[in-house]
């Protein structure tokens, strides 16, 4: 009848009381009459001690000792204060004496990894010569790669962001909509899209939800997001690029500008960063201790940036580039480091981009038949979120469309839907597993992927 107890819940203020828990035996540790256990949930663990006494026999303590890692059981006992902190542990100012213990699921002797590995700073390994795991190890394993600590902390910080997106939107009068994820055709004229079997005809995997967004707006629901996967058949194998992500997309009619579209996507994104600081330091530190990184900084309002002006900034520090060339992958990372240096934040906008680098559908800005009216969001020197006004007018989206050499036949129901009365609009999309990377200073888009997937990988 008894309620167990989370594990994180296990402090100083519980001395003294039984409970019931359940965890995994992350390590187990015979000493003569004694058998010391860590037992792990998620993220947090603590020490568990089996000693030869009132409640505990020699046998009990040689069958906790010989329970295999990873194991889960149920444990009764008291919560003890500790007579000093307990190094290795999250909860290290007390200590389970246990009563009883039964194995509620237990894991075969040979683990694929060892979770101290995989938890281990690449730097410390090197340093002193233990073990850590590479990534298509984690990845070939990764049942067992997600119950470290820190694939813990990640993915719960992760749940957050989408959390705090849809809390912030809501706030602000948006409707969550869904969109269908199989098309009939790819809105910017077939390129980069996965073609799939449809009954006696083929049909693609949608690259963005942007034509349904639109047709929304156009439909007066005014502001919508959505969340949800997106699909990218590009043989592309980069730090930062996958063949599935999950989106985080926004469109807005507008009023007047369409600046009232980016300050207010910026400003959600400022929220979640705030979210995240408030609510999650315990997940950011977890994360840090493996792979430290400086606090994410950003400004309130946001930094914007005229493109021409981040050229500029390039060109000062001895990059040779066009007005209308569009950024480098290397390009984007140095303009970052600039603007972190000059203003302090790692989260800022450059706007205004050259018409020839931006797709079909983005608005020319009607000031200067070159630049346009787009605009990038940066986390660290990377891009986050591509965005733009759209063309609502029929006639001058077929003319750029046209421009671009798209066959307009492709494009007929995105074109249709602006006939019958469209607002100016505008909005953009955000990768979710990119800004969790870029949020806490990871290397590589797949730590903040739960089971990613690339040119090379379609398991598990």
């Amino acid at each position: 009848d008894r309620v167990l107890v989370r594990i994180k819940d296990l402090t100083v203020e519980k001395a003294d009381e039984e409970v019931w828990v359940r965890g995994r035996i992350h390590t187990s540790r015979a000493k003569g009459k004694q058998c010391f256990l860590v037992l792990r949930q998620q993220q947090f663990n603590i020490q568990a001690l089996v000693a030869v006494g009132q409640h505990a026999s020699k046998q009990m303590v040689k069958f906790a000792a010989n329970i295999t890692k990873e194991s889960i059981v149920d444990v009764e006992g008291v919560v003890r204060k500790a007579h000093q902190k307990i190094g290795g542990c999250t909860q290290q100012d007390v200590e389970l004496h246990v009563q009883r213990i039964y194995v509620i699921s237990s894991a075969e002797p040979r683990l694929p990894l060892q979770l101290d590995d995989a938890v281990r700073p690449e730097v410390e390994g090197e340093e002193d010569g233990r073990a850590t795991v590479n990534q298509d190890t984690r990845l070939d394993n990764r049942i067992i790669d997600l119950r470290t600590s820190t694939s813990q902390a990640i993915f719960c910080l992760q749940s957050g962001i989408c959390q705090l997106f849809r809390e912030t939107l809501i706030r602000k009068g948006f409707v969550e909509i869904q969109t269908p994820k199989i098309i009939s055709a790819a809105s910017e004229g077939g390129a980069n899209v996965f073609t799939v079997s449809y009954f006696k005809t083929s049909a693609y995997l949608a690259q963005s939800p942007q034509l349904y967004k639109q047709m929304c707006i156009c439909a007066d629901f005014e502001k919508v997001f959505c969340v949800g996967p997106v699909f990218r058949a590009e043989d592309s194998n980069t730090h930062r690029h996958l063949t599935e992500f999950v989106g985080l997309d926004i469109e807005m009619a507008f009023n007047y500008h369409y600046h009232e579209v980016v300050d207010e996507i910026a400003d959600t994104l400022v929220q979640i960063f705030k979210g995240l600081q408030e609510r999650f330091q315990t997940e950011i530190q977890t994360v840090s201790r493996q792979f430290p990184c400086e606090p994410f900084k950003f400004l309130e309002p946001t930094l914007r940036l005229e493109y021409r002006e981040g050229v500029a900034m390039l060109r000062e520090a001895g990059v040779e580039m066009g007005d209308e060339e569009d950024l480098s992958t290397p390009n984007e990372k140095l303009l970052g480091r600039l603007v972190k240096e000059k203003y302090d934040t790692d989260f800022y906008i450059l706007d205004k981009y050259p018409l020839a680098v931006r797709p079909f559908y983005t608005m020319p800005d009607p000031a200067n038949p070159k630049t346009s009216n787009s605009y990038d969001m940066f986390m660290r020197g990377e891009e986050i979120l591509s965005g733009a006004q759209r063309i609502h007018d029929p006639q001058l989206l077929t003319e750029r469309a046209k421009h671009h050499g798209i066959d307009l036949e492709k494009i007929k129901a995105y074109i249709d839907s602006f006939r019958f009365g469209a607002p100016p609009h505008a909005g953009g999309g955000i990768g979710l597993e990119r800004v969790t990377m870029l949020y806490l200073g990871l290397h590589n888009v797949r730590q903040t992927s739960m089971f990613p997937r690339d040119p090379k990988r379609l398991t598990p």
